[in-house]
């Protein structure tokens, strides 16, 4: 049998797959819906205070917490309320465990792809460049810093920072995440230490089980579909694999590759290799503030060869720009919906 065969018979054969997730969304959008409108459902007995006072955030402190932060530093912070976060999705996950900042750094993620909820938040610099100065000027009793130093970053780290924050009486910790995975063991510890179990359910264990139920859908009794997963910008484009952000959910949504089969390409940019490798699939997550002209270098680039137009992801449409605020920048309480989109593309 073909892929042409096999596509066709999976089409098939997943039907029933996407009416079960139709049958899920409207059940949770029914539960959402009904959640919202319950308290207009009932009945008032007196008239509503045209003015109402608003109501003060109830902090019930926990406690000194200790846990190993992701290079393996114990840390002991206990009920901090001066909190900076040196990335973007950092400081979005603090909030998601009820906790405010008073500090962020100024990535352009951080207020694109980031609805942040505390006020008067000072901005510390880019995360690849990091004002250390500020941040010390800022009294925090709590920083919350990324110890990995590649992607974006470069060779830019921020672990150099951890002696000169210390010395000044302030805690750090650092954390790397990249997958859900590490996302979610990252929200456990911010709400063990803000105290509100509640956000890790809402925010972590129905997001987990939101993405299980999908890769339960996930066909096992065909061929699994051969990808290649690009970033592109205004200077180039590169090849990721299996290890990254993306590349891990296309894994676990059961999808084969090509980087992993052919890691050369992740150094060397090679049409020919993919040419000769013809995946099913090519995704695309732009960079920089700039999509169009991030997608513009890769055109450009593409164009020029004449085989490209003939790969299968090109000639049966699946060649597909992936969004960044779900795929390039962390999806935190929104990995279910980068999971679901993936699913689409793969097998509906």
């Amino acid at each position: 049998m073909d892929r042409k065969d096999t596509r066709e018979a999976a089409s098939k054969e997943t039907s029933t797959s996407r009416q079960k997730i139709r049958v899920l969304l409207a059940l949770a959008l029914a539960a959402m819906l009904s959640l919202s409108m319950l308290g207009a459902c009932q009945t008032n007995t007196t008239e509503p205070d045209p003015q109402p006072e608003p109501q003060e955030e109830v902090r019930v402190p926990v406690g000194p917490v200790t846990f190993t932060d992701d290079l393996g530093n114990e840390v002991t912070v206990e009920d901090p309320e001066r909190v900076v976060a040196t990335m973007g999705s950092f400081g979005k996950i603090w909030e998601l465990a009820g906790g405010t900042l008073i500090g962020i750094s100024d990535d352009v993620d951080t207020y694109t792809g980031y609805a942040l909820t505390s006020k008067e938040v000072a901005r510390v610099g880019d995360f690849t460049s990091i004002d250390l100065e500020k941040v010390i000027s800022l009294n925090p009793d709590f920083v919350i810093m990324t110890g990995s130093s590649t992607g974006r970053a470069g060779s830019a780290s921020q672990v150099e920072f951890k002696e000169t924050l210390e010395s000044s009486g302030i805690t750090v910790a650092f954390f790397t995440v990249t997958t859900f995975q590490d996302y979610l063991r990252m929200l456990t510890t911010c709400t063990m230490i803000t105290g509100r179990s509640d956000l890790l359910m809402t925010n972590g264990a129905s997001v987990k089980n939101g993405i299980e139920e999908i890769l339960s859908l996930v066909p096992q009794d065909q061929e699994k579909p051969r990808v290649l997963l690009l970033t592109t910008f205004s200077g180039g484009t590169r090849v990721q694999d299996s290890k990254t952000q993306t590349g891990s959910m296309l894994a676990f949504l059961g999808t084969k590759n090509i980087a992993d089969e052919n890691p050369s390409l992740l150094s060397d940019f090679s049409l020919e290799a993919i040419i000769e490798a013809n995946p099913d699939f090519i995704f695309v997550v732009p960079m920089g503030e700039n999509s169009e002209e991030a997608l513009r270098s890769l055109e450009e680039l593409t164009t020029a060869h004449p085989a490209w137009n003939q790969l299968d992801a090109v000639v049966n449409g699946n060649y597909i720009t992936l969004t960044p605020d779900l795929f390039l920048y962390k999806p935190n309480e929104r990995w279910a919906e980068a999971y679901f989109q993936l699913y689409n593309y793969l097998y509906t």
